[in-house]
């Protein structure tokens, strides 16, 4: 397990914008793994948000997110960024960055099939 650490989270109101970046520990975690976006709200179970396979080749979105969000990576930067469009006041909640550790996986959306977390970034959108 490695320590992922995001940042980005901030206080907004609803259709506003919002981008979150999670830093990895280098260039061949980036393009070894895949990496995905979870987010828990109060009093909910934490929920995939958002997935980019190893190649960068292959994304994947929860339906609530379709159409507002877009998950992308750099490389050069070792890093994911999950821009977040048009937001919500239902899109309120600590978002995570998490990776699966299975080297050239699908994107998967179950949060066991990841093995290392971020500590979460609070994003608020008020109405």
């Amino acid at each position: 397990q490695v320590q992922l650490v995001e940042s980005g989270g901030d206080s907004v109101q609803a259709g506003g914008s919002l981008s979150l970046s999670c830093a990895a520990p280098g260039r061949a975690f980036i393009t070894n793994y895949s990496m995905a976006w979870f987010r828990q709200a109060p009093g909910k179970e934490r929920e995939f948000v958002a997935g980019i396979s190893w190649s960068g080749n292959s994304k994947n979105y929860a339906d609530s997110v379709k159409g507002r969000f877009t998950i992308s990576k750099d490389i050069g930067k070792s890093a994911i960024y999950l821009q977040m469009d048009s937001l919500k006041p239902e899109d309120t909640a600590v978002y995570y960055c998490a990776a699966d550790q299975q080297k050239y996986s699908s994107v998967h959306t179950d949060q066991r099939e990841f093995e290392s977390w971020g500590q979460g970034t609070q994003v608020t959108v008020s109405s």
